[in-house]
């Protein structure tokens, strides 16, 4: 498999303490981390096999007078982007309880971009390990990506992590 790059964003928090185990999960060697907020289309350029993480609330999906948040600016480079031929897959961050009607929205909002660019979507995840009523990043009886949830279900996100990886491992070539 080739190298992995994982862009995540925000830095200093859950998604980055997420994207550090997503990459330690795949081994040092096989993993590069890109935080968003520096990241270019350059970037994305020499790898096959691309993740990207990120919180679930973000101006996008929701009404907020900041425009300027990590994500919200590279969705909209991506938006230029050709992903022809790359394996791409998406981890975002979310609260099941108090977000349940939104419950890892900007999974969704990201894999629909990374489609719309010609990307291979992988990393489905099953919704059934999940509680949850509404999200966009639903499909069927698949999430677009893997949540976590590190407000009410942190004690299960190492393994939700491993499998996934373990998971990508047979997806990504």
């Amino acid at each position: 498999m080739n190298k992995v790059a994982i862009f995540f964003g925000p830095e200093g928090g859950n998604t980055e303490k997420a994207a550090i185990m997503v990459a330690a999960e795949f081994g040092e060697e096989n993993a590069i981390l890109v935080p968003v907020k520096s990241a270019t289309e350059m970037d994305l350029e020499p790898y096959n096999n691309i993740i990207f993480g990120g919180p679930t609330v973000g101006t996008h999906t929701w009404s907020d007078d900041s425009k300027n948040n990590d994500w919200d600016i590279f969705l909209t480079r991506l938006a230029k982007m050709n992903l022809e031929g790359k394996n791409c897959a998406v981890f975002g961050l979310g609260d099941h309880v108090s977000y349940a009607n939104h419950f890892v929205d900007d999974i969704g909002v990201m894999a629909e971009r990374l489609e719309a660019a010609g990307a291979n979507l992988v990393g489905l995840v099953p919704v059934s390990a999940y509680t949850f009523e509404e999200s966009l990043a639903q499909r069927g009886e698949v999430f677009l990506g893997l949540p976590l949830d590190e407000d009410f279900e942190p004690e299960k996100t190492q393994d939700r992590i491993s499998n996934w990886v373990l998971q990508l491992g047979k997806e990504f070539k």
